[in-house]
């Protein structure tokens, strides 16, 4: 997904810009249903990667789902929100808990 929205954004967003995976269901032997939240620091990076009327996250949905189709050999229903966390980049707790950051026990 992340990958995606890189490839089509032209704009400075890229480091300001996370994935997570909120859930991830097989709902039948060939359908996997994926939710995603798209995480970026301001208003004006949400617009970027929403694109006008929705049209570039999409895009970004279309071409991340056929390749997680291709990964998992099913068919894959994928929904995308795109969230403002301002300066998560910064929170540990929050890096952590997106699974960018392991647990030091």
């Amino acid at each position: 997904i992340r990958e995606k929205i890189l490839h089509l954004t032209s704009e400075e967003i890229p480091h300001a810009i996370g994935v997570n995976v909120d859930r991830m269901i097989k709902e039948d032997e060939d359908r996997v249903r994926i939710e995603a939240t798209i995480y970026v620091e301001r208003d004006s990076q949400k617009g970027i990667v929403i694109g006008k009327g929705g049209k570039k996250l999409k895009e970004v949905g279309k071409r991340a789902r056929q390749d997680i189709e291709r990964l998992l050999g099913s068919k894959v229903y994928l929904e995308l929100w795109v969230k403002v966390q301002k300066d998560w980049r910064n929170k540990v707790n929050f890096i952590r808990q997106m699974g960018y950051l392991e647990d030091r026990d």
